[in-house]
């Protein structure tokens, strides 16, 4: 007997779900016995798995099938709205021009760079981005497309350029489990001159003088927990470790300064954090501790030149920037003292979040949150600080770092702002310690991203130069109105919601509605222009996002307020939403999509359970669904980490009972689900393929969707529960773009046939 009950061939087309057998296990913890039936599907290894998940893919298909027009329809209209062959605005870092092409019929993009001389000494090289032909003197040094023949699936999971040694390093995966092989390109010769180190993590950087590489590892429980040094051409057996992190709860990870002179690494769990610097000029440098490590104490570190910026909690929970001496830092004797000698510069207000800080020789750019939305803060350098003293000179206590804050006027700071209610900016590019400009990108929901660029010295009351304008191809804002509303949660907090629909769609109590969450890890869900949403918009479709507490719209206690055991916030937060937009005529209550991915995943089980009758179909995507069975066990990857984010219902039974009251496979009902499509990869190691796998199963099961045992061959239903999964792919799906977009038009088709929005608007 196989572990399913299938056809002889497991893809071929079914009408009746594939049922998993029953093999039940028992977890017992704090006195409270749970029988799991389906945990053995967790082996990929197992043929009977592959077998099981051969069935389901064939059954969502076979579901899907009468759904193919429309899913090819949706394709090219994502494809109508992309502009194929497209280049990225040219940016600055060291000697060259970067630049990111696209050409028509490539999945994936070609890198290249023209040296900053001549014409482009001072100003970039102006481009035509319709055209693919390279300019005269610019060069491929990575071509994407090319790396990718051969391959189902291919990720970089980053890359640099050292001048000095005129080397390219870059890091590829092959299969979507996010683990890296480590590839050294001589870009004078275009040699690959070393190839030998693999099994790595996330970071590059290279030492000064380029001969040395430092990359980072993971550990068995996917813990990304050690910093080595690897020394170009030699075997990896031979690299230097750095740092390794030893605590559980800890990632480690770096970044190499705006100067290219320090190496900053920093190790954090949810709650805490400890940043070290060590030089690049010197390859047997050691780390040295800028802060130490101090419970409940975040911080990072941006080195300016001759002294550190930091970004910290110590003086409030929305953060701080403050400066300090370069020799000032290390371990303290009291660690609860470690930030007396940072003084501050700049304190978040109330409602702000300042979340980093980019240092340049005249001015810094704070990156933070406010109203809500992406900011940036410019505080220009100050030639005199107090009295017309000497910004160099005046308090000299804590090592000089009181006088270092005075470097920075903060009474003279900025924001950059567009005006528009749902604008949000970021940086982007700003490779250049010495340059007065700043570079950002511009979005909102009906705002294509744009590329700005202003000069600081010239004050807030210049207007920005705008590089690039992404192309949208038949799109045209004027047809659409985007908003921000407030809903009230069931305890009187505001949320807030993006929303977009087509000019002629009103609050009139009809329309079909989706609405998009997240909510966790401090993650915002901020408004974009996205192409694939334009096919729900021009069917008519009110699209919403809930910006949910748990996410990090609203700053740090917004935060708070939606994890460990105030998580339940988040799920009620979201079905308010959606009540608030029936309420408000947005949303016809029969015809509501739901969608959320990883985390969101997590909410949309949650809210399925809590809420089914608020929601005609939902998509969960890599979904989190089966949290209290992989937060309880510690060998998992990640799970020791989260802790800090969801409890550790391990050794804390307050905590386990409150994750076992929201946890989706918990928690399900015997009453009408909406339909549901669950989607995620086999090669996935955020969130396992087995968490939907099982839910999916027991939704079939428990719930009222199906009459009769399926095995009966009842009719499909017409809120089908499908599992759709990749074989050979990770936590974000597919890799090569013309798939992705397929792959996303078989979501929306099928979210749309559920809410009866399968035909585009006719003009009046």
């Amino acid at each position: 007997m196989t572990g399913t009950e299938t056809p002889q061939n497991p893809s071929a087309e079914r009408t009746i779900p594939p049922i998993p057998h029953k093999r039940p296990i028992i977890r017992s913890h704090h006195g409270d016995d749970v029988v799991d039936d389906f945990d053995w599907l967790r082996d990929k290894e197992n043929p009977e798995v592959i077998e099981h998940l051969t069935a389901e893919n064939a059954y969502s298909d076979t579901v899907m099938a009468p759904l193919k027009d429309l899913r090819g329809a949706i394709t090219e209209e994502i494809r109508s709205h992309t502009q194929e062959t497209d280049t990225s605005v040219p940016f600055r870092d060291g000697d060259f021009w970067y630049l990111t092409r696209t050409r028509e019929g490539d999945d994936y993009p070609r890198y290249s760079r023209i040296r900053a001389t001549g014409d482009y000494a001072d100003a970039p090289p102006v481009i035509d981005d319709t055209s693919d032909a390279l300019l005269d003197g610019e060069e491929i040094i990575l071509d994407a497309q090319a790396l990718a023949e051969g391959e189902e699936f291919s990720s970089l999971g980053g890359m640099t350029v050292n001048d000095a040694s005129n080397r390219l390093a870059y890091a590829v995966d092959t299969t979507g489990g996010e683990v890296y092989r480590l590839i050294i390109k001589d870009l004078t010769t275009g040699d690959i001159i070393d190839d030998g180190v693999t099994d790595i993590a996330y970071g590059l950087a290279f030492s000064t003088d380029g001969s040395r590489i430092i990359y980072a590892t993971n550990n068995d429980a996917w813990r990304q927990y050690r910093i080595h040094m690897h020394t170009i051409g030699a075997p990896q057996s031979e690299d230097r470790l750095i740092l390794e992190e030893e605590d559980e709860k800890f990632m480690i990870g770096f970044s190499e300064s705006r100067d290219g002179t320090m190496l900053v690494a920093e190790a954090a769990s949810r709650t805490t954090s400890e940043c070290w610097i060590m030089s690049l000029d010197d390859p047997d440098a050691e780390p040295v501790t800028v802060g130490g490590r101090t419970p409940g104490l975040e911080y990072s570190v941006e080195w300016a030149g001759d002294h550190l910026l930091i970004v910290h909690n110590a003086t409030t929970s929305g953060f701080s920037v403050a400066a300090c001496a370069a020799d000032s830092v290390g371990p303290r004797n009291n660690p609860t003292d470690t930030p007396g000698c940072w003084a501050d510069v700049l304190d978040a207000a109330s409602g702000e979040r300042i979340a980093a800080v980019d240092a340049f020789a005249s001015h810094i750019a704070v990156s933070m949150r406010a109203d809500g939305r992406p900011a940036v803060r410019i505080i220009p350098r100050a030639e005199q600080a107090d009295g017309g003293r000497e910004a160099d000179g005046g308090r000299e206590a804590d090592g000089g770092s009181a006088s270092l804050a005075d470097r920075w006027n903060a009474r003279l700071a900025w924001d950059i702002s567009h005006g528009g209610e749902l604008d949000g900016v970021d940086l982007v590019h700003n490779n250049l310690f010495e340059q007065t400009t700043v570079r950002y990108a511009l979005q909102s929901m009906l705002t294509p991203l744009t590329i700005a660029e202003i000069d600081t010295t010239a004050g807030p009351q210049q207007q920005p130069t705008i590089l690039k304008v992404k192309n949208v191809p038949n799109f045209d804002a004027r047809q659409y109105r985007e908003h921000r509303l407030w809903a009230t949660a069931q305890d009187g907090t505001a949320i807030p919601i993006s929303l977009v629909h087509r000019a002629e769609v009103k609050p009139d109590g009809g329309n079909p509605g989706f609405l998009y969450g997240y909510g966790s890890y401090e993650i915002p869900s901020d408004p974009s222009l996205v192409p694939s949403w334009l096919s729900m918009l021009d069917r008519g479709v009110v699209v919403a996002i809930a910006h949910i507490r748990g996410g990090g719209e609203m700053g740090r206690d917004w935060y708070d307020n939606g994890k460990m055991l105030k998580k339940k916030n988040t799920f009620t937060d979201f079905v308010d939403c959606a009540q608030f937009l029936v309420d408000e005529g947005w949303f016809h209550p029969d015809r509501i999509a739901a969608e959320g991915g990883s985390a969101g995943g997590l909410l949309m089980g949650a809210v399925a359970n809590l809420a089914p009758e608020k929601f005609r179909a939902i998509h969960a995507a890599v979904p989190f669904v089966d949290a209290l069975t992989t937060i309880l066990d510690p060998s998992l990857p990640l799970t020791v980490g989260e802790w800090e984010e969801w409890g550790n219902p391990l050794e804390d039974p307050e905590v386990y009972r409150y994750m076992k009251g929201y946890s989706p496979t918990e928690n399900i009902r015997d009453v009408q689900y909406p339909a549901i499509l669950a989607t995620t990869s086999l090669n996935d190691i955020r969130v396992f393929f087995v968490e939907p796998a099982k839910w999916v199963a027991r939704l079939r099961e428990e719930t009222s969707n199906y009459s009769g045992r399926p095995e009966e061959a009842a009719p499909i239903p017409d809120r089908p529960i499908l599992f759709k999964l990749e074989m050979v792919a990770g936590h974000g799906g597919r890799s090569g773009r013309y798939a992705k977009w397929e792959e996303r038009a078989e979501q929306l088709a099928f979210l749309l046939d559920q809410i009866d929005a399968t035909q585009l608007l006719t003009a009046d």
